[in-house]
C-alpha cells in the first residue's frame, strides 16, 4: 500500500498510572477505529513528568522492558492489529535506568526497543539524576508498517542521531516528547522556543528526505514545593513530510488524536530530486566527532 495511516496521541496527564492508562486505550481504540495502523504516545505518558526534581523516592516509577506497560500495550496491539510507540521509565538493574522507547508489533510483542541517548540536565529537566545515556545506538526498529526511526525528546535537537537513523533505513523518524514552557517566560520567548523546536525537527526531514512524527504532552504540571514553577507542556504534535511540509499540526492546549496519511512512495521521489545523501562529502566529515575543534 503507498500510504500509512498514523495516529499521534495527544493527552494530559495525572498522578495515577490507571487513570493515564485507561485514557490513553480509550484513545488508541478511537484511532484504531479511524484506521490508524500506527499509533504513536508520548514521552513518559503513564505518569506525570517526574523529572521536575531529583527524588530517590521515584525510582519507584521504573519497570522492566518486558514488563506492565509492555503487556498492557501489547494485547492493545494484538486486539487491534496496530503498531504502537510506547514510552517507558525502564529499570535495567538496581541503580541503573533509562528513558526508553519500545515498539509493539501488530501481535503484542516487542519489535524492538530504543534507549534515548542525549540526557537534559536543565532547571525543570533534571533527567541525568534519572537516566542513563542509552546503550542500543541508532538502529530503526523493523515493523510490519516499515522501519521506525524511533529517539525521543531532547534527541530531537540532534542533526546527527536523525542522520545516523536515516543511514541505517529509516523510513520515518518518531519522537516521542514532553516539552513544554516555564510559565515566567514571555509569550514572544513562547513562541520563539516553540517554533524552533518545530524548525528543527522540520529541518531533520528535509536533510534526510524522510517524514517525521513528533508527539508531545498537554497541560500545566506543577513542580514539587520548593523545586521550581511548573512545566506548561505546549502540545503541538504534528507530522512533517519530506521536505519539511507540515502534515499535521495539534492544538497548543487540547487533548487530540491526529490521524494522518504518510504517502511511502514521497521519499523515493524526494531523494530523486534533493540527493542530499549522494552528494555527502564523507571523506571529509572527521572532525564531527570531536567536541569542538579549537
Amino acid at each position: 500500500m503507498s500510504n500509512l495511516t498514523v495516529a499521534l496521541i495527544q493527552q494530559s496527564c495525572s498522578d495515577s498510572r490507571t487513570a493515564n492508562i485507561s485514557k490513553t486505550i480509550s484513545m488508541v481504540r478511537k484511532a484504531a477505529a479511524r484506521g490508524a495502523e500506527l499509533v504513536i504516545l508520548q514521552e513518559l505518558h503513564t505518569a506525570l513528568y517526574f523529572c521536575q526534581s531529583e527524588e530517590t523516592a521515584l525510582f519507584d516509577l521504573a519497570e522492566p522492558v518486558p514488563g506492565p506497560t509492555t503487556e498492557e500495550f501489547g494485547a492493545i496491539a494484538r486486539e487491534l492489529g496496530i503498531v504502537i510507540v510506547t514510552s517507558i521509565f525502564e529499570r535495567r538493574a538496581a541503580g541503573l535506568h533509562h528513558n526508553t522507547a519500545v515498539v509493539i508489533e501488530r501481535d503484542g510483542s516487542i519489535a524492538g526497543m530504543y534507549r534515548k541517548m542525549h540526557i537534559p540536565d536543565d532547571p525543570g529537566f533534571y533527567e541525568k539524576f534519572y537516566f542513563t545515556p542509552g546503550d542500543l545506538g541508532f538502529t530503526p526498529v523493523k515493523t510490519s508498517v516499515g522501519t521506525l526511526g524511533v529517539l525521543v525528546c531532547w534527541d530531537q535537537w540532534y542533526p546527527e542521531a536523525a542522520r545516523l537513523m536515516a543511514l541505517a533505513g529509516a523510513e520515518i523518524l518518531i519522537y516521542p516528547t514532553a516539552i513544554g514552557w516555564d510559565p515566567s517566560d514571555t509569550e514572544d520567548e513562547k513562541e520563539r522556543q516553540r517554533e524552533a523546536w518545530m524548525t528543527i525537527q522540520r529541518g531533520h526531514a528535509i536533510a534526510n528526505g524522510i517524514p517525521v512524527a513528533a508527539v508531545n504532552r498537554v497541560g500545566f504540571e506543577s513542580a514539587p514545593e520548593g523545586a521550581g514553577r511548573g512545566i506548561d507542556f505546549w502540545g503541538s504534535s504534528f507530522v512533517a513530510g519530506c521536505q519539511g511540509e507540515v502534515l499535521s499540526l495539534s492544538s497548543r492546549t487540547d487533548e487530540e488524536i491526529s490521524i494522518v496519511d504518510i504517502d511511502r512512495q514521497n521519499r523515493e521521489t524526494v531523494r530523486r530530486i534533493w540527493p542530499f545523501l549522494r552528494d555527502r562529502r564523507i571523506d571529509c566529515y572527521g572532525n564531527i566527532l570531536k567536541r569542538y575543534i579549537d
